[in-house]
């Protein structure tokens, strides 16, 4: 038998007509996350007023979004551009563990975002001293847990025997195209797969549903409208971009098999959910916006002092 020692990333070869025009669609929409992202995080480490647990939640996603989408996206433009499809064995499982372990990280650390949320509505008065202590402890763990599960789900796909096929029907080496081309039993991997998939996906899931539930339940109580918008507020980009991410990934990863439209559904919480998620983070959030008219208030000063000296 021979052994695979590289594998051929099909990505969408129906749009090869369209591969220009992609490579320009996908390059402006990376850009445009990985300059968002790095905006949010300067905002967050440059003002004080933004020094809080829930920035610091918010910082550590933007973090996390320009790895997540610098892991998939660059290689996926190399294809596009040079028609190059070609990734080694140890690349491939390299960007597979990459992959997982970001989008466990997003999964989990979405629920401890939603349990901030919570935390800050429901116990008001005791939330910045339950915080401080816990803060730390709830940036790390969802790292912890993201490396421990995709460690598990790359050793279980690695030990396939690969001997023959080597194309993958993606634009990005994922856990269920690497297993259709194994050459030797899957069920242990796919079993594996499924259960590490219910334990990082749909468990952050349901933990997220059973907060908002909360959430919802004492704000209802709320009396005034303005106290229920102002609550709501603070809880709905969060809300939006949960509802991206998990919508998308449940369809892919939670079920059994894959079905060929799985890299169209991966293009959306790949590339176009962290496209997003700068801008729901920056249009809906009032801090935020204060801190980003601040911003452009002092560049634009700079220019005119500079104008003038000159």
């Amino acid at each position: 038998m021979t052994v695979v020692k590289e594998f051929i990333l099909l990505a969408f070869p129906n749009l090869h007509h369209f591969r220009l025009l992609l490579f320009v669609l996908v390059l402006l929409m990376y850009s445009t996350c990985v300059f968002g992202n790095i905006t949010i995080i300067f905002l967050v480490t440059w003002y004080t007023s933004l020094h809080t647990p829930m920035y610091l939640f918010i910082s550590t996603f933007a973090i996390l979004e320009i790895i997540f989408v610098s892991v998939m996206v660059p290689k996926f433009l190399h294809i596009l551009i040079s028609g190059k499809h070609k990734i080694s064995f140890v690349g491939c499982f390299t960007q597979q563990f990459l992959g997982n372990t970001m989008g466990i990280v997003e999964c989990y650390l979405l629920a401890v975002m939603a349990f901030d949320r919570d935390l800050a509505i429901n116990s008001p008065f005791n939330y910045i001293s339950i915080m401080s202590k816990l803060k730390t402890k709830l940036t790390l763990c969802p790292w912890i847990v993201g490396f421990a599960f995709a460690a598990i789900l790359t050793i279980f796909t690695a030990r396939l025997k690969f001997c023959g096929r080597n194309k993958l029907d993606h634009f990005f080496c994922d856990l269920t195209p690497l297993q259709n081309l194994a050459c030797s039993g899957t069920f242990v991997s796919r079993a594996v797969t499924n259960s590490v998939a219910i334990i990082a996906v749909l468990f952050p899931f349901i933990m997220i549903i059973g907060l908002y539930l909360h959430i919802i339940v004492t704000v209802s109580k709320i009396k005034s409208a303005d106290g229920k918008h102002k609550a709501f507020s603070t809880c709905s980009s969060h809300l939006i971009v949960a509802s991206l991410f998990f919508g998308t990934a449940i369809i892919v990863y939670v079920r059994p098999n894959g079905t060929q439209y799985d890299k169209f559904l991966a293009l959306i919480y790949t590339i176009v959910t962290p496209l997003f998620n700068p801008f729901i983070y920056t249009l809906r959030n009032r801090d935020v916006k204060t801190v980003l008219f601040k911003t452009f208030d002092k560049l634009n000063f700079m220019q005119k002092t500079l104008r003038n000296k000159s």
